[in-house]
């Protein structure tokens, strides 16, 4: 009863909780925060100095007092403290804008499919300290499939593959439910380290992660779409001489760099095929797969799954916000959240 007098009178808000970017949804306004899942501390004093954005342009550059810490690993906690303190801050700046967070909102939050009862309670215990009213679980595919406007409820199956900061989800879903899924700890930011790994070796050149992630989006491809070959400039540390070094690098070496990690991902999508039950199996070369997360963006990528699948492939509208665009339709009905929200982890969960 008091869930329902409260609800009158907070802006209840879906989050997107990424190992590379959190975005949140506040109900009847929209996406209203898209920054990285990064927060800068200071160790002397502990203090929070910047979340989001302003923390991102700290990695690679504080002195050794200072920290810019990404508290989200493989798309699962890994700093509890560091985790509550960023969604804190983010909810903190929407009350700023809003005198509707007078009462503490209802969330709804996207996590990986994958994770233990362990890490769900970790999530579910840093968004109540973070001040939330309420929190529901949603597993990340149904989200993409939600934001996707896709009929989940129909006993017809639709195959998502969400490739994320952290972890790729593949999932088949059919009557709002996940029939079989996969769920690898391979995604964004495995391609990040590979070419890094690849500059290291191949140029004796050393790049930070935020270089590595700039090549990945101005150049990554996964499948040659034109005999027009795309270079692009960066800065690094010769391992040599010491001395700071710049190089070219060519989108065919990036598409040799990422080779492993995409292959992972495609043998992944070719074995959760082959375990989807037959009729399942041809709703799915009907109605194809959807791509979401920032990992849908890789140059080509849908073709090389057309490729290697032998099925449609359709990049979502928009894929990486797909996910949290889902938690804000499931915020405006009550009836779909009962259906797709996950068992809380306790009963002291949901107040």
């Amino acid at each position: 009863m008091f869930n329902k007098f409260f609800s009158r009178f907070s802006k209840d808000i879906g989050i997107d909780l990424g190992t590379a970017n959190t975005l949140i949804y506040v109900k009847d306004k929209g996406i209203v925060i898209n920054e990285p899942s990064v927060v800068a501390v200071n160790l002397r004093t502990e203090a929070i100095l910047a979340v989001g954005e302003e923390a991102k342009k700290m990695v690679g550059k504080t002195p050794a007092h200072i920290i810019a810490i990404r508290p989200l690993k493989d798309g699962v906690i890994s700093d509890f403290e560091a985790t509550e303190k960023m969604l804190k801050f983010f909810i903190n700046k929407l009350h700023k804008e809003t005198s509707s967070f007078i009462v503490r909102p209802k969330v709804v939050i996207g996590i990986p499919m994958g994770i233990t009862e362990v890490e769900k309670k970790a999530v579910e215990d840093a968004t109540l300290f973070a001040g939330a009213r309420e929190v529901y679980l949603i597993e990340e595919p149904i989200a993409d499939a939600i934001g996707a406007r896709l009929p989940i409820h129909e006993p017809t199956a639709r195959m998502i593959v969400d490739i994320g900061g952290g972890t790729t989800e593949i999932a088949i879903i059919s009557l709002s439910g996940i029939v079989t899924h996969k769920s690898l700890r391979i995604a964004g930011d495995e391609f990040n380290e590979t070419i890094i790994s690849y500059v290291r070796e191949k140029f004796n050149v050393l790049i930070g992660e935020t270089t590595a992630e700039n090549v990945k989006i101005k150049i990554g491809s996964v499948y040659n779409l034109n005999n027009k070959e795309l270079q692009y400039k960066i800065q690094g540390r010769n391992l040599l001489t010491g001395l700071p070094v710049e190089i070219a690098i060519s989108d065919s070496e990036v598409r040799e760099a990422i080779t492993r990690p995409i292959k992972l991902i495609l043998e992944n999508i070719k074995l959760t095929l082959e375990s989807s039950p037959p009729e399942l199996a041809a709703d799915i070369y009907k109605y194809g797969i959807l791509l979401c997360g920032g990992g849908a963006l890789l140059r080509g990528l849908d073709q090389l799954i057309i490729k290697e699948a032998k099925v449609p492939v359709v990049i979502a509208d928009d894929p990486i916000t797909c996910a949290v665009r889902g938690t804000g339709l499931i915020l405006e009905d009550d009836r779909l959240l009962r259906e797709v929200a996950l068992p809380a982890t306790s009963t002291k969960r949901r107040q």
